[in-house]
C-alpha cells in the first residue's frame, strides 16, 4: 500500500449519484450547465460546490438549417406550381389544336360538297345543253312528212302566212289582231276544228307527241301542258308562226328560236 493512501487530501471524493442535479439555460447564445451536489468535500479544490460550463451553442446552425428546408420546401412547391400551369397551358392549347383540326376538317368536307354540287350541276347544264342542241337539229332537219302540207292542212299553213305582220293584241281573236291562242282558235276553225280559246286548254286539246316526231299543223306549247302560258303552230321544215308578243306581232321564227316544251297533235 502507498504511504499516502491514508492520507485524506490525497483522495477524491465520490459522489452521490442520487444527489446530483442538473440546471441547463441558454445565457447570451451559450449554452449553460449547472451542476449541485448534496456532499461535496470542502478541499474539492479542482471542482467547486456549484460549477458552470459554457458551451457555444448550435441555435445559429439549426435556425440556418431550418430556413435552408423552408428554401428547398418553397421551391419544390414552387416548381410543382409551374409545372401544373405547364401543364394545364400545354393541355389547353392541345386542346385547340384538335378543335382547330375538328374545324378544318369539317370545312374540307364542306368544300368538297360545294365543289362536288357545282360540278354536277355544271354536268347536267352541260348535258341538257346538248340535248336540246340534238334536238334543235333534228326538228330543224327536212322532212317529207312535215314540209309538204295537202288538204286541209294546206288551208290551214295558208292562212297562218296570210296572218303575218298582224299586230298581237291581248285578247284578240282577229281578223285585224291576235294574240297566240285566239291566233290558232281562228287557223283551226277554217279546217272545221273547234279549239278551246286559251293557250292552257289548247295545250291538252289533242294527243301529246314529242318535239322530235313533230307533223305540220300540231300545235306547239310553251309551259306544262293544262299549264301552257303560249301557243303556236308548227308549219314544217323545223319552223312555226305564232302571235309572239306586242313588239312583234306575228312572225314566223325557227323552233331554235324559242324551244317549245311541248305539242300536242288535232288533225
Amino acid at each position: 500500500m502507498s504511504p499516502n493512501a491514508l492520507i485524506p487530501s490525497h483522495r477524491k471524493p465520490r459522489r452521490s449519484a442520487s444527489s446530483r442535479a442538473l440546471r441547463a439555460g441558454v445565457t447570451g447564445g451559450f449554452l449553460t450547465l449547472a451542476v449541485t451536489g448534496a456532499t461535496v468535500p470542502a478541499n474539492a479544490a479542482e471542482k467547486p460546490v456549484s460549477e458552470t460550463q459554457e458551451m457555444p451553442t448550435i441555435t445559429t446552425a439549426l435556425a440556418t438549417s431550418a430556413a435552408r428546408s423552408a428554401d428547398t420546401a418553397e421551391q419544390v412547391a414552387f416548381n410543382y406550381e409551374r409545372q401544373a400551369l405547364q401543364d394545364s397551358v400545354f393541355a389547353k392549347a392541345a386542346k385547340a389544336a384538335e378543335k382547330d383540326k375538328a374545324e378544318a376538317v369539317k370545312k374540307a368536307k364542306a368544300e368538297a360538297k360545294k365543289k362536288a354540287e357545282e360540278a354536277r350541276k355544271a354536268k347536267e347544264a352541260a348535258q341538257a345543253r346538248a340535248s336540246r342542241s340534238d334536238e334543235r337539229t333534228t326538228l330543224s332537219a327536212p322532212s317529207t312528212s312535215t314540209s309538204t302540207a295537202t288538204g286541209s292542212t294546206a288551208t290551214l299553213i295558208a292562212f297562218l302566212k296570210a296572218q303575218l305582220g298582224k299586230a298581237y293584241v291581248l285578247g284578240s281573236s282577229g281578223p285585224s289582231s291576235y294574240d297566240c291562242s285566239g291566233l290558232t282558235q281562228a287557223a283551226f276553225n277554217q279546217i272545221g276544228i273547234d279549239l278551246p280559246r286559251v293557250s292552257q286548254d289548247q295545250s291538252t286539246a289533242g294527243t301529246q307527241v314529242g318535239l322530235s316526231n313533230l307533223q305540220v299543223g300540231d300545235i306547239l306549247y310553251w309551259g306544262s301542258a293544262g299549264s301552257a302560258y303560249h301557243v303556236g303552230v308548227y308549219i314544217g321544215d323545223g319552223k312555226f308562226i305564232g302571235a309572239q308578243n306586242p313588239s312583234t306581232g306575228i312572225v314566223e321564227r325557227p323552233l331554235s328560236y324559242d324551244m317549245p316544251t311541248g305539242a300536242v297533235r288535232v288533225l
